[in-house]
């Protein structure tokens, strides 16, 4: 029997699913971080290989399994969807295609993961295009309308730059932006004298418990304090902080961000979400072109009208419906409605659903 195997390549984990000829859903798997410009081939190949054993064996009997089962001696796959942070060029693709080939028997569509947000394009016939917009661990913004078959032809791209350049919106971004306002308040009290210094608020309460520090200076030795070294055993008495990358420490902030901003309604939190949102609407917003055309104005010829357009959320952050809808108030500030909203819980599982239709359509 030939399988529809589709499979999400993200910084935070690797998810995959295998549809049959019907585009039922028949096994499912998840593995480790495969972001490919962080891992490189080879590790990036070893961490597929053991997401794609796993999703084979969720569904196939014990007696029945070989073992390995990759490569599989007879053909196993009709066609395979992968979707991988990271891989932002044709080199990048034609480096990843001859392994996964190779492990696979069967050459896969490669492309970046935003490519599997844009899948329900197909499942609606009142849109014309689609975009993808990733907000996990980090961000990435492309618009999308219908190619052949099961591909999708890429209009335009922003973002996807990693958390040094960019990330705009995502999780590192919204730490960092939450340890800049509860700085720049505390830079604002310090012309005041302490009786008359206003600064409570419950993100810099829960941002400073969350580092064991009383002092939001003290913020700034965590912020910067060098990556651990793989070869240095961190030693047991050290503070937590310094057995994660500096990435990390803030990205896993976000939880906290949202917590003091949705749960408490923190004016802090509030103002850091604001302008994280800006910024991700900053890069949808160059994907759109406005509704009406203005007179002696061209749009450029890629650009999409939001009132035709799918916008296909993904990714931990704009899970959070809060959020999403920050991102969608701001979207409808500047003139852009999008005909369609959605979020993609699982992408590897419409992937292989739209594979699997993809094929049935031949």
């Amino acid at each position: 029997m030939s399988y529809y195997l589709c499979v999400d390549c993200g910084g935070s984990k690797t998810a995959a699913a295998i549809a049959d000829s019907e585009g039922n859903i028949i096994g499912r798997g998840q593995g480790g971080p495969s972001n490919f410009a962080y891992l490189g081939p080879t590790n990036f190949i070893q961490v597929v290989t053991e997401t794609v054993n796993t999703t084979l064996r969720s569904f196939i009997p014990q007696s029945e399994a070989q073992d390995p089962l990759l490569p599989p001696t007879t053909p196993l796959f009709a066609a395979a969807w992968f979707g991988v942070s990271g891989v932002d060029s044709d080199a990048a693709i034609a480096c990843l295609i001859p392994p996964l080939t190779a492990l696979l028997g069967v050459k896969p569509i490669v492309a970046n993961d935003t490519h599997l947000l844009a899948a329900p394009l197909r499942m609606h016939d009142d849109v014309t295009a689609a975009i993808g917009c990733v907000s996990g661990t980090g961000t990435k913004v492309v618009s999308f309308k219908q190619g052949d078959g099961a591909h999708l032809e890429e209009l335009g791209c922003v973002g996807g730059w990693g958390w040094i350049l960019g990330d705009e919106g995502g999780g590192f971004h919204v730490g960092r932006e939450a340890i800049r306002q509860i700085l720049w308040e505390a830079d604002r009290a310090s012309v005041f004298p302490l009786a008359e210094r206003r600064t409570a608020s419950t993100l810099r309460t829960r941002v400073l418990e969350h580092f064991g520090v009383k002092d939001p200076f003290e913020l700034l030795t965590i912020v910067h304090w060098p990556d651990p070294l793989p070869s240095v055993e961190a030693r047991p008495e050290a503070p937590a902080y310094t057995r994660n990358v500096r990435e990390k420490r803030l990205s896993s902030l976000a939880p906290l961000v949202f917590e003091a901003a949705f749960g408490d309604g923190d004016a802090l939190a509030l103002r850091a979400l604001g302008v994280t949102t800006r910024e991700l609407v900053d890069q949808i917003s160059v994907l759109l072109r406005p509704e009406v055309d203005e007179p002696g104005a061209v749009a450029p010829p890629r650009t999409i009208k939001a009132s035709e357009t799918i916008l296909c959320f993904g990714g931990s952050l704009v899970g959070v419906d809060a959020y999403r809808k920050l991102v969608l108030d701001e979207l409808e500030r500047r003139g852009h409605v999008m005909k369609r909203v959605t979020w993609v819980d699982e992408a590897a599982v419409v992937g292989a659903k739209a594979l699997a239709a993809a094929g049935k359509a031949r």
